[in-house]
């Protein structure tokens, strides 16, 4: 491929031209705190002129997968009487829709100001509009629960899709469109996770959108989270309301005159606090009203607390009566905020489906239970075994209720016995990447880890398509075919030995070959750093990131609340700092473990290291660890999301930070080129997009590339000006990247959309013209 010389002979007067404005916009809609709405919407016009006027805007990204492992699905949504179209949501891997029952799917929201999903709704009288309430609605333990950017709408069965407002609303749970009139819909926004706001509540327009009236708020910290309408009545609907974090103001509400007046329920119902409460209404029988209640009181014999527990109404909610007669507490234990979702029957008032960590049935009313069956077959075939856990979305079939369609971590699963038997349609790339590395070989092979989806590695020479074999391989299954996977690196020494972990610093060694060539034991062998006895225990939050020095394959650092080092691949570890994290928090803290995020050994100089953290602190220590400095003075205290030694020069160190706690969506990116000492600001005309990777060219030192949470960017200058390469990307957030020193192509790790890879000589060429 040519590109014209001229266009990049122009590139510093396009800077020059555009930065001013474009930074003065946005300085004048920053403010402290959470990002208002108007600027994440400025932004995103930016962005589209970016990636519209980028010069490198022919350059293509080559999808490579996988797929195979599937990812988290949080709605579904299946036009009345088309039994062969679905419409899926990933919770931050867009939607996607199939014609033929799952055998091949098509992206169909890749262009939107969003990727993240919380519910699809498709109008039974006009089956051709669809509305999305964008924003994942199960926060997770890494914190990313991605925020939506309101409703969108579409009347054309998905091609194309209208933004209709409710912007800062972050996180929409469920979106009813009236049976009878589709211009009336319903949207029950949570709102923001981590910080207050007051567009949260339950949404109505009369419309089509045009305008929304907020018919039911609590208050600037409570929004709802589901609703439900009476299938014989439709001015008569159920919302739950959702405090996340002490769920005083949590509870149900019902209005029978569509919106105009509230009345909370709670004859029968907890009466302290409750988490996330989802219901359904039997259609059967509309009398009939479920809700399944994350019950926040203590509970019994020393458990934290009651957990999960089923109530039943018999009279359109007025009373409520405990269903369950045996303890649910192992449905999702502590962890109620991810699940609570129930649906009924359509030709059953009696049965119930619960949805938790596991799957439960239930065929007398909720008194009893029965778990999910575990066969499955395998539209790809994997080691895999087991009905993956974490169920987020149920679809019945009304005209058939044998047929359901479940969504969970592990991606779509189809059943035509009601839950005994399943086929999973795993054939989905929507792999939420948290790391990828590569390897030396040809042709080189990728290596990654995903949420609950464990760890997996492939070749790069492959081109994703329908209905083709995946040839991705999973370093290792848990037994129900899934498990977290973070960092996974391959021995640079020893091809069959690959590193990985689970949560909390859970690091494990495999030989791929079967049986350990180091130790002689098994094949998969804990690495997992241990304090020395009597001393205080390492702590290491949601992942722990680990490398391999990059000079001597023998060595690892891994980062808790203290920089770790191990001589002989991880077999003894020992500290080589003091304590550098920040006191930790719980699961809604912005600091929620206090431990290092990232790690950087200078490629350069042996024993240069560069540490970040969850609170911001960025520390240095030029000799292994007998001294640290700390060198973040003026810079924001958000999570590290890199801390990168340059390959290129010694004193030279690049910086990201992220305020996804916070939500703040400003773009945070500084150089130092004096170890730290003095930091500037290289995010020039960056979209306002939250970063969470940057990397150096391996070949032109003044060539830097960024992933956002919405996409890539690339600097000839080092930061002074950016150009989009974002052309055939999806919008995606970007978690990770890797520019292969020998093929010059950049591999990237997207949080919802597996793997991509893009040539990037046409960038070093213009470099050199430059």
């Amino acid at each position: 491929m040519v590109l014209k010389s001229k266009l990049y002979l122009l590139m510093p007067l396009i800077y020059i031209l555009i930065q001013p404005a474009y930074a003065q916009e946005r300085q004048n809609l920053i403010q402290k705190g959470p990002t208002r709405a108007e600027a994440r919407m400025k932004s995103w016009e930016h962005h589209v002129r970016l990636k519209n006027e980028s010069v490198f805007k022919d350059l293509k990204w080559r999808a490579v997968g996988p797929k195979q492992q599937g990812g988290r699905i949080e709605a579904i949504a299946v036009p009345p009487g088309n039994h062969g179209t679905i419409y899926a949501g990933p919770g931050s891997g867009n939607i996607w829709k199939t014609v033929n029952n799952g055998l091949t799917w098509e992206p169909i929201f890749e262009n939107e100001s969003t990727f993240a999903i919380g519910d699809i709704a498709v109008s039974s009288s006009h089956p051709n509009i669809i509305w999305a309430g964008t924003g994942e609605t199960q926060p997770r333990h890494s914190g990313y629960a991605y925020a939506g950017t309101g409703v969108f709408k579409s009347t054309d069965a998905g091609k194309s899709w209208q933004n209709m407002g409710l912007h800062d609303t972050h996180h929409i749970g469920k979106v009813i469109i009236d049976p009878e009139n589709p211009e009336v819909v319903y949207a029950a926004a949570i709102g923001h996770f981590w910080s207050s706001n007051e567009e949260r509540g339950v949404f109505k327009t009369t419309d089509g959108g045009k305008t929304w009236e907020k018919v039911l708020y609590i208050s600037d910290k409570t929004g709802a989270v589901d609703m439900a309408m009476d299938p014989s009545d439709n001015r008569i609907l159920y919302a739950a309301a959702w405090q996340l974090k002490k769920g005083r103001e949590s509870g149900i509400y019902k209005t029978e005159d569509a919106g105009k007046t509230w009345q909370k329920l709670g004859s029968g119902l907890p009466r302290g606090s409750m988490g996330r409460i989802g219901f359904d209404v039997a259609v059967t029988n509309p009398n009939v009203v479920y809700a399944f209640i994350d019950n926040r009181a203590p509970g019994p014999q020393r458990r934290e607390l009651v957990g999960a527990e089923v109530y039943r109404s018999s009279d359109k909610g007025r009373t409520w009566k405990k269903a369950n007669e045996e303890d649910l507490y192992s449905v999702f234990s502590v962890y109620g905020w991810k699940f609570c979702d129930i649906r009924v029957s359509p030709d059953n008032e009696d049965e119930i489906y619960l949805l938790g960590n596991r799957g439960f049935h239930s065929t007398d009313g909720g008194k009893t239970y029965e778990r999910f069956g575990e066969k499955i077959i395998r539209f790809h075939p994997t080691r895999g075994g087991a009905l993956h856990l974490d169920h987020h979305e149920l679809w019945i079939d009304p005209l058939n209720p044998d047929r359901i369609i479940l969504g969970n971590d592990g991606g779509l699963f189809m059943s035509y016995d009601r839950g005994r038997c399943w086929l999973h349609l795993n054939n989905l790339p929507i792999g939420e990447f948290y790391y990828v590395s590569t390897d030396t070989d040809e042709p080189y092979y990728i290596y990654g880890g995903t949420q609950d989806n464990a760890s997996l590695y492939g070749p790069s020479n492959v081109k994703l398509q329908d209905a083709t074999n995946d040839p991705w391989e999973h370093v290792y299954l848990d037994q129900w075919t899934g498990g977290d996977g973070f960092v996974t690196l391959r021995d640079p020494t020893h091809k069959n030995i690959i590193y990985y972990e689970h949560q909390h610093g859970d690091m494990r060694r495999m030989d791929m070959s079967g049986v350990s060539i180091l130790s002689g034991g098994p094949f998969s062998q804990s690495i997992r750093p241990r304090a020395p006895r009597g001393e205080e225990r390492w702590r290491f939050g949601w992942y722990a990131y680990f490398i391999i020095s990059h000079h001597d394959p023998h060595t690892l650092y891994a980062g808790g609340n203290k920089l770790l080092k191990s001589l002989n691949r991880g077999d003894d570890w020992f500290a080589v700092s003091g304590d550098l994290s920040e006191p930790a928090g719980d699961q809604w803290d912005v600091v929620p473990f206090g431990t290092i995020t990232m790690i950087s050994e200078s490629l350069l100089k042996q024993g240069l290291i560069y540490v970040g953290t969850e609170g911001g602190s960025i520390y240095l220590t030029r000799n292994d660890g007998e001294d640290w400095r700390k060198i973040d003075k003026d810079l924001p205290d958000k999570w590290v999301s890199r801390v990168i030694a340059s390959r290129h020069e010694i004193g030279t160190v690049y910086a990201s930070f992220t305020g996804f706690r916070q939500d703040d969506f400003e773009k945070y990116l500084y150089m130092s080129t004096d170890f730290g000492q003095n930091w500037q600001s290289i995010a020039g005309n960056l979209p306002s997009e939250s970063i969470n990777a940057v990397r150096e060219d391996p070949q032109k030192n003044n060539v830097l590339y960024v992933g956002t949470d919405l996409g890539v960017y690339t600097s000839l200058d080092r930061g002074k000006t950016w150009h989009s390469l974002c052309n055939n990307l999806p919008t995606t957030p970007v978690h990770d990247m890797v520019v292969h020193p020998q093929e010059n192509e950049l591999i990237i790790g997207t949080h919802g959309r597996s793997v991509f890879i893009l040539d990037v000589k046409p960038i070093q060429a213009a470099c050199q013209r430059l």
